[in-house]
């Protein structure tokens, strides 16, 4: 409460324009900057500067670049910004007790001059900096008599969407000190959401690449967010009243039938009013989400407004009435980012009975939001009638002496102070920018498992060990199969040289080998010739499915190890498949001298046994009977050594042609195992080649994967300590930075 006002009315916004003081974290060591000069600042923003630059970040750069020459102009910028409706022209007007802002939808600029005067400026662009210089063709002058239809009607002539803004000069003493107020358009989508949800990319404003596009379609579709809730209530209650209803029907006394089917029609109804509600709640869902993207609209719009004006301090204007909600103080966040000296003002106190408590309340609200602004509250009707009348006491009143103090203690505050703060938020933001990418690089290269080059280093490591492996599978594979091939090779040899050995006896158990010998002996050498060559065929056949099966051993990436070829020749090679005749075996004759000796020599005994019984009947021991005798019993002893020379000469050909089967058997046999150890040495010296090129290509490739991966880790070592010094170089940037904003004067 000020001395000059008393009782209830009394006016209790002076002490509201001091922010609430910063408590200085305790620091173990001195402070370097605190006993710098006033213009360490500027030091700060160009190693920003330049950091941005470093970091290619040119965006950035020249936004900063911009603001420092803001920083080191004499002038202080207010940008005055607000929704509609609130009162911001006419705050201005009574400032400079002028009225210099007509609200015509053109933002207006007001400054000092020596003698009154107003023209349009049309700039280059709608970005384009509002402290450039133009040409004399882009300078239109307006009447000053009247200013808002001179605007209006000039910038009807200009082309649609042609970026223009009002720059107005008056002779005022309180801008005779550098004071630059800023009339801005009402901003978009902020009035009628005083609780609506604040949009999340409000934050981000201030920067130098933004879009204000659908703002306009965005504050349209959030004016509808409030009345779905009404609609939700309202079905809801519907629904509360049909069970009610219900209720009171089934316990009046009504028949059963009428209170069922007055029960049903209630709770259809309370169906019917819960789904309603489902609905409303639904579009009061959509429409909280439209109050945040029109925050959001609001929150771009003014930072481009700030950027392109080149605003030193934002002064937010706000209706005594309604206060701050939640989209205000998301415009105001994004403000706080890159304005230290934010000013809210709750104007039209002099309508509003109680803003006294809105201004409390805005004042806990700002502080709940972390929002560290001043805030105060004025009436431009009472300040315009008093400066009429000369009224000091309703001047007091209207809040706008401590205004205008505030606002030249802030002018006198911009070389030191301000801009102190002012860098500190900027290199703060333009630092948290430069280290985002490099903290999610090295976090990205922490959690980035094994390099490429590693992993290809451990997968040829794996190839080798595969290979040595390999080496000592295909080596026992191969002793194995030779060992079973020399078994299964004699063995077949055994069988086939005992079939024909069988059908050689089957035939000399009925033949005579000195009649049929020559039928005998050319099937005996067919037969032998096609064994050596049926044994040859299948030992090479075999020879080659091992040679296959011994290649499977090697790795799929070896490709074709064994050309066939080299395993036809390795069996071939030596073998003799030609057999040897057999020659007759000698037979003895039987002469017939010798037939007559062997008869004479049967026939004695048959003419002595038969003379003896025909002596007993009185005949002579040589007689007829006895003669008789005597002949069949030399012809029988003639027929049974005829036979007993054929059973000779079978077995003596038996015999001959066993030995001579053993003997092809053996040789046949010799050059099987002679075959087999010849292809047992082709396969082991070309596997061993195959072995030793396929080792000098993995080695060759281990010693340039090593090599690559020792290259790849060096490289991201190197890569991750200069990320480490280049996020320490920021952090010492931003240390100091903050030290800037802790300083005091």
């Amino acid at each position: 409460m000020t001395t000059w006002e008393t009782g209830p009315t009394a006016y209790a916004g002076p002490a509201s324009l001091t922010p609430p003081a910063r408590v200085p974290s305790p620091r173990t060591e001195s402070d370097p900057l605190r006993a710098s000069g006033a213009l360490l600042w500027l030091d700060v923003l160009d190693s920003t500067i330049r950091a941005c630059g470093e970091h290619g970040r040119s965006e950035l750069a020249e936004w900063l670049t911009r603001r420092r020459a803001q920083l080191l102009h004499p002038e202080l910028r207010v940008l005055v910004v607000g929704a509609a409706q609130q009162g911001k022209s006419q705050l201005i007007n009574a400032l400079v007790n002028a009225e210099v802002c007509a609200g015509t939808g053109v933002p207006t600029v007001v400054r000092h001059a020596s003698a009154p005067g107003a023209q349009l400026i049309r700039r280059g662009s709608a970005g384009a900096d509002w402290t450039a210089e133009v040409g004399i063709q882009d300078r239109i002058p307006l009447n000053l008599d009247r200013l808002g239809t001179s605007i209006a009607e000039t910038a009807a002539r200009l082309p649609a969407g042609a970026p223009v803004h009002a720059d107005v000069a008056v002779p005022r003493s309180l801008l005779a000190g550098g004071l630059v107020l800023i009339d801005t358009p009402p901003l978009p989508g902020l009035s009628g959401f005083v609780d609506a949800p604040a949009g999340g990319s409000a934050g981000a404003a201030g920067f130098p690449v933004r879009s204000a596009g659908g703002a306009g379609r965005s504050a349209d579709a959030a004016g509808f967010s409030v009345r779905p809730a009404d609609g939700a209530g309202r079905s809801a209650g519907a629904a509360e009243f049909a069970l009610r209803s219900a209720g009171v029907a089934a316990g009046a006394g009504e028949p059963p039938v009428r209170a069922a089917e007055r029960a049903g029609r209630s709770a259809d109804a309370a169906a019917r009013g819960a789904e309603s509600a489902g609905r409303a709640a639904e579009s009061a869902a959509r429409g909280a989400e439209s109050a945040g993207r029109a925050a959001d609209a609001a929150a771009r719009v003014a930072s481009d407004l700030a950027g392109s004006a080149g605003a030193d301090v934002v002064l937010y204007a706000c209706d005594a009435d309604r206060g701050l909600g939640d989209a205000e103080l998301a415009v105001l966040r994004g403000f706080a980012r890159f304005h230290p000296g934010l000013l809210v003002v709750l104007t039209k106190t002099d309508y509003a009975a109680d803003w006294r408590r809105t201004l409390a309340d805005s004042r806990a609200r700002l502080a709940r939001a972390g929002v560290p602004a001043a805030t105060t509250a004025v009436s431009s009707a009472l300040r315009l009638h008093a400066l009429k009348t000369g009224d000091t006491v309703l001047n007091g009143e209207s809040g706008f002496p401590d205004l205008i103090v505030h606002l030249q203690r802030t002018i006198a505050a911009k070389p030191d102070k301000l801009a102190r703060d002012t860098v500190a938020r900027l290199a703060g933001v333009a630092l948290a920018e430069l280290a985002a990418p490099l903290r999610d690089d090295l976090a990205a290269q922490h959690h980035a498992g094994v390099p490429d080059a590693v992993a290809r280093l451990h997968a040829t490591q794996r190839r080798l060990d595969d290979l040595r492996k390999c080496a000592v599978r295909w080596q026992n594979s191969l002793s194995d199969e030779i060992g079973d091939l020399m078994s299964d090779v004699e063995h077949d040899l055994r069988e086939r040289t005992r079939a024909v050995l069988a059908q050689a006896e089957e035939f000399f158990a009925d033949a005579d080998p000195a009649k049929a010998w020559d039928e005998f002996e050319p099937w005996l050498r067919q037969s032998l010739q096609e064994l050596a060559e049926t044994s040859t065929t299948w030992l090479a056949d075999r020879t080659e499915w091992m040679a296959h099966r011994v290649a499977g051993c090697f790795p799929p990436e070896a490709g074709e190890v064994l050309p066939p070829p080299a395993i036809a020749a390795a069996v071939d090679d030596g073998a003799d498949d030609q057999v040897p005749g057999l020659d007759a075996p000698p037979v003895a004759r039987f002469s017939p001298g010798q037939k007559l000796f062997i008869g004479l020599r049967g026939s004695y005994g048959g003419v002595v046994m038969f003379g003896l019984v025909t002596s007993l009947a009185g005949m002579s021991l040589i007689n007829p009977i006895s003669i008789g005798g005597g002949a069949i019993f030399g012809g029988k002893t003639i027929r049974d050594e005829s036979k007993s020379l054929l059973k000779k000469r079978q077995a003596e050909a038996k015999a001959l042609v066993a030995r001579h089967i053993d003997d092809v058997f053996v040789r046949l046999n010799k050059e099987a195992r002679d075959s087999v150890r010849r292809v047992q040495r082709a396969l082991r010296d070309h596997f061993t080649a195959v072995t030793e090129d396929l080792q000098e290509i993995v080695m060759d490739s281990l010693r340039n994967a090593k090599a690559a991966a020792d290259q790849d880790v060096a490289a991201r070592e190197q890569h991750r300590r200069r990320l480490q010094e280049e996020l320490a170089a920021l952090a010492r940037l931003h240390s100091e930075a903050l030290a800037l904003a802790g300083v005091r004067a």
